[in-house]
């Protein structure tokens, strides 16, 4: 079985062509059960590898990167997380007719967050900020500069405007034109910068017996301004919930205004690029969006 394609120009991925590359690199390997994991991760596709480990193979040439920016970084980061993190244990090389490097993790139990497997919103909130801070205090000497996260909101204005216009006909364009503008006018980050995660949306979150167990995918990680990690805010939590991750995370006003930017950027932008490849992220996309817009009529 293929993996769903995401991307036009994604290159194809199945069973066979993991057990070849694994024969071929990694024969120790090589006798182990494969299973490809139903993910709406769009840069990856990923085949369980027995019981302990998971084979992960880029889908797309701009996922080449976060290989080896996570071999070098998340070995530093994680003595100081709360939270279970990716561990990479192997890095693969072109073949088989696969042009790209690929990598190997250990498997991390858990599924991803859904509010039928929270035992507890406000927990997760509390939880997830208690992980965001401890990442924003770790040293970021030689840290990754920021790359389409960690940047002012201002760089996504053009995408962000184009995706408007393509959802001309499926959402209120003068609310979200009004909302983006809003959030343009924030102040810019004007600290030092720090980690942030980048990616910091319901898929990349696990959870066990209801609690949140581990934060995954740090391809977009780097060092500069944290907003782009309160994108979870709208994605995820609502009502006290989201009040409860704000207090617990002390944010300042101009941070939580970008923080809203950040949540309605991603998703205007996610849902006319995945909407018929993606169902489960673009139904993530869409409440975040709605949650978004709804905070901006209600609180400006």
């Amino acid at each position: 079985m293929t993996a769903k394609k995401m991307h036009v120009d994604e290159v194809d991925t199945d069973i066979s062509l993991v057990a070849r590359l694994l024969a071929a690199q990694f024969p120790q390997w090589a006798a182990l059960s494969i299973k490809q994991v139903c993910s709406a991760g769009t840069d990856n596709a990923l085949y369980r590898l027995g019981d302990n480990m998971v084979v992960r193979l880029p889908r797309i040439y701009w996922a080449l990167d976060q290989i080896d920016k996570e071999r070098q970084w998340l070995p530093r980061l994680a003595p100081h997380l709360p939270l279970a993190i990716p561990v990479q244990i192997a890095k693969g090389k072109p073949g088989e007719g696969y042009p790209f490097h690929w990598s190997i993790y250990r498997w991390l139990e858990g599924t991803n967050a859904a509010s039928d497997r929270m035992a507890d919103l406000n927990q997760a909130a509390v939880d997830l900020a208690q992980f965001i801070t401890a990442l924003q205090q770790i040293d970021t000497a030689g840290g990754p500069l920021p790359g389409s996260r960690g940047k002012p909101l201002a760089t996504r204005d053009t995408y962000t405007r184009e995706a408007i216009s393509a959802l001309h006909n499926m959402i209120d364009t003068d609310a979200a034109t009004a909302a983006w503008e809003a959030a343009l006018q924030a102040p810019e980050w004007n600290r030092a910068p720090v980690w942030f995660h980048g990616d910091m949306l319901p898929g990349n979150l696990l959870f066990e017996r209801g609690r949140l167990s581990a934060v995954i995918d740090f391809g977009a990680m780097g060092v500069g301004d944290p907003a782009c990690d309160l994108m979870i805010a709208w994605n995820l939590f609502s009502g006290e919930s989201r009040n409860m991750f704000r207090a617990a995370l002390a944010v300042d006003d101009a941070t939580w205004a970008r923080g809203r930017g950040w949540a309605l950027s991603q998703a205007l932008i996610f849902i006319p690029y995945y909407l018929d490849s993606n169902p489960v992220g673009v139904g993530y996309a869409r409440r975040a969006l709605e949650e978004a817009l709804a905070d901006y009529r209600a609180n400006g």
